[in-house]
């Protein structure tokens, strides 16, 4: 074996450095500085996120795939750049869970929180760098089962323990339902990489029930993590049992490298039955995803509840640029998934701030908050508008971007689905807005009193926000990331010649 192939992973290498770095600290360290331990996690994932950016510092040219292990990993310019997405989007779990992670109950599981992040971490960069299913299941598993640990960190409620017990459960059966799909895939194709299985089903006799029974698996298995409907009814109690942080990560890391994921299986091992077989199950999913997500949304009234229902809506709206099957839709997705962890994490740290500080997680609770904290319910309105679509800010050009990519495949099934999608815009519309109607309409003295939050808490905002912002008035990005995606090796997979 050729050991030398280990270095095209540079960015999981340098995740393990610093993982261990972490694991050292938090053991060696004095109890002085273990306080620390948050900003020297960050730090460090802020120079792995700055590399990640400038390949050239990795020692690869920008427009260079690399695959080794016989086509099991492959690296790429797209593959990095959705990690480095990904990790921007830690970085700022990291700095907005400084305060919890240093609280009182915290301090004995500070370590254990930290290192668990990043083994998950590991695991996403593992399943958008695969092309063999042993690889990805590797990266699904590493990348799930710490996941339960974290949900379960904060030990003194029940809610934590209750919610570990459901993602437990909900990923053991996601993943049996997941690698039966596979079974059925290596007993008709005889291979578990991607490109064995792509021409081994465009060569073969056509689609069978088995086929079909397998797909259905697959996506299932799949859709469990992703929280698509009908795959869904553990998001809701999980969100809202687990710490925060926690939480917040959930939705927005953990969603965002699955959906990536998600595109490269059904591309690269699938690509050439998209319309014989799963075209039109993933038209059925992302219709009920965005409509039951938002109906539910509506009636919640516990913040993580109402985010975690927008989450699973905009789930669907990320699979839009799955159908779209060109380099357009994925630039969009990724773009999808780059704005919404900026605006889902900045009502998330709104939302912890207050839980923080007063205990309130209820949207009631929100009332009069423009009175007595203007510049957190300025910045829940912002998150609120960008999540909902409205313009100038990024949510707007992210859910135009990713429409008009799906219109571009230009059949009629498509301009059905999408205006099904443009009518639950507008009921999102609705929901998000009464999360600011109570902050800033609701008559009444304000429920949370006027309070300073720690200054790790503002730093998450104030990065958020000029997420929000600027990605709504640079275009730069969005070119940065389609020119990419022009340079993928699976782009063109759905109408490649045999």
């Amino acid at each position: 074996m050729d050991y030398s192939q280990f270095l095209a992973m540079k960015q999981e290498i340098g995740l393990l450095v610093l993982f261990l770095v972490v694991f050292i600290y938090d053991i060696f360290m004095p109890a002085r500085a273990a306080k620390a331990l948050p900003g020297v996690t960050a730090a460090g994932l802020l120079i792995l996120t700055v590399a990640g950016f400038f390949p050239c510092l990795l020692g690869c040219p920008s427009d260079e795939a690399i695959s080794v292990f016989g086509g099991m990993y492959v690296n790429s310019p797209i593959i990095t750049a959705i990690k480095g997405i990904l990790n921007i989007g830690v970085f700022i779990v990291l700095i907005q869970s400084i305060k919890w992670a240093n609280s009182e109950g915290m301090a004995m599981r500070r370590g254990e929180f930290y290192d668990l992040l990043l083994v998950t971490l590991f695991g996403m960069y593992l399943m958008i760098s695969a092309r063999h299913f042993l690889l990805f299941v590797i990266g699904l598993e590493s990348a799930s089962l710490p996941l339960a640990a974290m949900v379960a960190l904060d030990k003194s409620r029940y809610e934590s323990r209750e919610a570990a017990i459901k993602y437990m459960m909900t990923a053991i059966f996601s993943s049996a339902v997941f690698m039966m799909g596979l079974s059925f895939v290596y007993g008709l194709t005889g291979s578990l990489f991607f490109n064995d299985i792509y021409f081994t089903l465009a060569l073969g006799e056509g689609v069978n029930a088995l086929l079909i029974l397998a797909m259905i698996l697959v996506i299932g298995g799949i859709g469990f993590k992703l929280s698509l409907v009908p795959f869904h009814l553990w998001t809701a109690d999980v969100y809202q049992g687990a710490p925060t942080s926690v939480t917040s990560y959930l939705s927005v890391i953990s969603k965002g490298a699955a959906a990536f994921a998600f595109m490269v299986i059904l591309a690269q091992a699938f690509g050439c039955i998209y319309e014989q077989v799963w075209e039109w199950m993933l038209y059925a999913i992302i219709i009920l995803t965005i409509t039951i997500g938002n109906l539910f949304a509506i009636r919640q009234r516990n913040m993580k509840r109402f985010l975690a229902f927008s989450s699973i809506s905009q789930a669907g709206y990320i699979m839009l640029g799955i159908i779209a099957d060109n380099v357009m839709g994925s630039a969009a997705m990724m773009y999808y998934i780059f704005v919404y962890i900026f605006s889902n994490l900045a009502a998330f740290g709104v939302a912890q701030a207050v839980e923080n500080q007063s205990g309130k997680i209820s949207i009631d609770d929100y009332r009069g908050m423009s009175k007595s904290n203007p510049a957190l319910a300025f910045c829940m309105m912002l998150a609120m508008f960008s999540l909902a679509g409205i313009p100038p800010f990024a949510g707007f050009f992210s859910k135009f971007f990713i429409f008009t990519a799906a219109i571009n495949q230009g059949s009629i099934e498509i301009y059905v689905l999408v205006l099904i999608a443009l009518i639950n815009t507008i009921i999102s519309l609705f929901y998000y807005l009464l999360v600011v109607k109570s902050m800033y309409i609701t008559p009444g003295e304000p429920v949370v009193a006027r309070f300073k939050s720690a200054w790790s808490e503002r730093l998450g905002l104030i990065i958020t926000v000029g997420g929000i912002i600027a990605l709504g008035i640079c275009s730069c990005v969005y070119n940065w990331l389609l020119s990419t995606a022009a340079q993928s090796e699976f782009l063109s997979i759905f109408t490649r010649s045999i």
